[in-house]
């Protein structure tokens, strides 16, 4: 089974956050490279839609690979735009343990 989660990312005070209400997130902030990771996919919007999973989906456009766990967090390398970027332990509300590989679609 492939599950595909989906949040909205929106600038609020100049940074990238989302909420998931369903996860108790409240303007969850995306830091560390995530923020440019966004940014760079987009032109120059300020909210999207992010949809992602641990396996591979019709429609994903982009996968990034866990290179290692580091500050409760976990680091992953976006191959083709050699960017490297930290997602946070709010990852855990989405996948029992850090996927070895995210593969995600953004929308404007």
């Amino acid at each position: 089974m492939n599950a595909i989660s989906m949040i909205n990312p929106y600038k609020h005070k100049g940074q990238w956050v989302f909420d998931d209400e369903s996860k108790e997130l409240d303007k969850e902030p995306f830091v560390a490279g995530a923020d440019d990771l966004i940014t760079m996919l987009l032109n120059g919007e300020d909210k999207c839609t992010i949809l992602f999973s641990e396996s591979a989906f019709k429609g994903h456009e982009h996968v990034v690979t866990h290179v290692k766990p580091e500050m409760d967090g976990n680091t992953y390398f976006h191959e083709e735009l050699q960017h490297e970027l930290w997602l946070c332990p709010a990852l855990l509300k989405y996948f029992e343990k850090p996927p070895k590989q995210i593969y995600f679609q953004i929308k404007q």
